[in-house]
């Protein structure tokens, strides 16, 4: 019987067979859908490899083996490469943005741990984030939601439910004790911005405190921290408490100008020939990060004085499990972003990898893979 079904095609178990019912060796143009058959080698494929937990004896050797597998595996390899070839380019401009509750899920460390290796230049983050930082690094708790207290009684008892964490409300309100003291500080003719404001924060706690922080952190290796959505947060809304307050006591109210931030990571930003970006989430920080390519075009193009060459990410990683059919910001890909001019196309030299999976699990594995490819 002949392994040709009538539309031309083989059964799985026999040879290839031209229309005669001689067996085509391989390689050789057949008359069915298929001109050949190819080995993968001949034409530039690479081969996977099966994961080997026994022989993964480091953080990084697991990462590597999963990079030589499929599916997320694949790409989580993929971007331990790219965070790699970002941090040990010493003339990129790396850029960290953050968004979720990563501080409140714990990884606030993680974030510490890249500022002060120097692999970040800049932070761009959620206000919310940064708040609850601030509570880790003045020593108070965070605490584990069992879904045995009910919300209505969560909210009596004074414990706001971030997913399956608890942020104390005294927590909060001790933390604007503290960031009264520090705006106090403030002369009454400065202009705030979000850097200028978090950079006293992380002048406070390296003076006051003992422990690891996000800010302090960033305050000892001068990277600037930007909240773009400062009025979105706990801090935003200390601010404007505090100037209520001062208006109550005759004081002038401080000023605050979003412009600051703008400026001052354009002008960072092209200071520098190539730069990175490591993303965690998406959303307003994502965005606001990746924009600064086309204000660099547009304000050469209607500020003539202004003009710079383009400016865009070499290096990106991004982890974040929203699938770009929601629509949201936070699943845009990296390709769409080549269109907008902010990402430097695959075939110019960028390079990047997106990990659809929860950053609480994602992130660390990439970080301490690179820290042992490293040397540390």
């Amino acid at each position: 019987m002949s392994g040709t079904y009538p539309c031309g095609g083989a059964r799985g178990d026999e040879p290839p067979r031209d229309d005669a019912g001689d067996v085509v060796p391989p390689g050789e143009a057949r008359s069915d859908l298929r001109s050949r058959y190819g080995d993968g080698h001949s034409d530039g494929l690479r081969p996977l490899k099966s994961l080997d937990l026994a022989a993964a004896g480091s953080v990084d050797a697991l990462v590597r083996g999963m990079a030589d597998t499929s599916f997320g595996g694949r790409e989580l390899g993929r971007a331990a490469d790219v965070l790699e070839a970002m941090v040990r380019d010493e003339q990129s401009y790396n850029v960290l943005t953050l968004s979720g509750a990563m501080t409140i899920a714990k990884q606030g460390l993680v974030i510490c741990e890249m500022i002060e290796r120097g692999w970040v230049s800049a932070v761009v983050s959620t206000g919310a984030l940064m708040a609850h930082g601030l509570v880790e690094s003045l020593g108070m708790l965070h605490f584990e939601h069992d879904g045995s207290i009910a919300d209505p009684d969560l909210l009596e008892r004074g414990y706001n439910r971030v997913y399956d964490t608890i942020e104390l409300e005294q927590n909060l309100d001790d933390t604007e004790r503290i960031m009264a003291q520090v705006l106090d500080e403030v002369p009454d003719d400065e202009v705030l911005c979000s850097s200028s404001l978090n950079r006293r924060i992380g002048a406070w706690l390296a003076k006051n405190t003992d422990g690891r922080g996000p800010l302090k952190s960033a305050y000892e290796h001068d990277v600037p921290v930007y909240v773009p959505a400062f009025t979105d947060s706990e801090l935003g809304l200390d601010f404007a408490t505090n100037n209520h307050m001062r208006e109550e006591l005759g004081k002038s109210a401080l000023r605050f100008d979003p412009f600051g931030d703008l400026n001052d990571f354009h002008r960072r930003f092209i200071e520098h020939e190539r730069h990175g970006i490591m993303t965690i989430g998406g959303g307003v920080p994502r965005n606001w990060a990746q924009q600064v390519a086309p204000f660099i075009d547009i304000l050469g193009k209607r500020v003539p004085s202004k003009a710079h060459p383009p400016c865009r990410y070499r290096y990106a990683v991004r982890i974040c499990p929203e699938p770009v059919h929601w629509g949201g910001l936070s699943g845009c890909s990296y390709s769409e972003s080549v269109s907008w001019g902010k990402i430097v196309p695959a075939a110019e030299g960028g390079r990047w990898a997106e990990v659809h999976a929860d950053a609480t699990i994602a992130w660390p594995m990439v970080v301490r893979a690179v820290m042992e490819r490293l040397g540390s």
